[in-house]
């Protein structure tokens, strides 16, 4: 644990400051984050301008969600992208070889490598929305702490599907779509899920589980939480973890390498 403990200091010491040669990417990644902050905003404003709210939640707890959206947002530009959708790039030019004759984890090399500071006004913002919203509701610090149980399930939950879909890269080189239709679906996060109807909210809750990436974090923040979804979120991060270490396994039978 150690060795990958130093090799991960390693590869974000390295990543960071080659991305700091490039310092005006974060204004714009800044900028970029505030615009879609600010559409997320909107859009909910658009529902609660009238009076309307969405069933059980107020305009204060539907921020916490589109803060923790946010959040959300900005851990996948950090740390799922910029390694997660190389993943196609390594089987298309054939650089995969290396990585798979590295005396690591080829699963944690492709998970880690990278890691990208302009992810951070993302996650800046989203903890200005949910601390704002969480102290106009009298939210405690348990109750913070209390979300980071669920919120870690669906991180783990997402970066498991993501893998999994670059991993079909072995098969189908070209899969940039089907991240993006992934990505896609991950914007029903931005509003609780008591926004869709009965159907969506089943299909975003057991196909597609959107609702265990922030409507449950933010109910475990608000003190609302049932016992019963925090343990099948854990149950279920736990599942695809394991998935995605047999699939990306299964997957590396049917690679063919460059040099063969």
């Amino acid at each position: 644990m150690q060795r990958y403990w130093d090799l991960l200091m390693l590869f974000w010491s390295t990543s960071i400051a080659t991305e700091l040669e490039y310092r005006t990417n974060f204004l714009v990644a800044a900028f970029t984050s505030l615009g879609g902050l600010a559409g997320s905003l909107f859009g909910l404003f658009l529902f609660y301008r009238t009076g309307y709210t969405f069933a059980g939640w107020r305009w204060e707890e539907a921020l916490i969600v589109v803060g923790v959206f946010t959040l959300l947002e900005g851990f996948s530009a950090t740390f799922l992208a910029p390694n997660l959708n190389r993943i196609v790039r390594h089987v298309q030019q054939g650089t995969l070889d290396f990585v798979l004759l590295k005396p690591i984890s080829s699963q944690f090399w492709l998970s880690t490598h990278t890691l990208s500071p302009w992810g951070l006004p993302d996650l800046i913002f989203g903890l200005i929305v949910v601390i704002y919203a969480g102290s106009r509701l009298g939210v405690g610090l348990q109750n913070y702490l209390s979300s980071l149980i669920p919120l870690t399930f669906g991180l783990a939950i997402l970066y498991s599907l993501w893998f999994m879909l670059g991993a079909t890269s072995i098969w189908f080189v070209k899969i940039y779509n089907v991240t993006e239709v992934l990505r896609g679906l991950l914007e029903a996060g931005r509003f609780p899920m008591a926004a869709y109807p009965a159907t969506y909210r089943f299909f975003f809750t057991f196909v597609v589980p959107v609702a265990f990436l922030t409507t449950i974090p933010s109910e475990a923040m608000l003190g609302r939480t049932n016992l019963g979804w925090t343990i099948a979120a854990a149950l279920l991060a736990i599942a695809l973890l394991f998935a995605s270490r047999f699939f990306w396994r299964f997957a590396l039978r049917f690679y063919t390498s460059a040099s063969s």
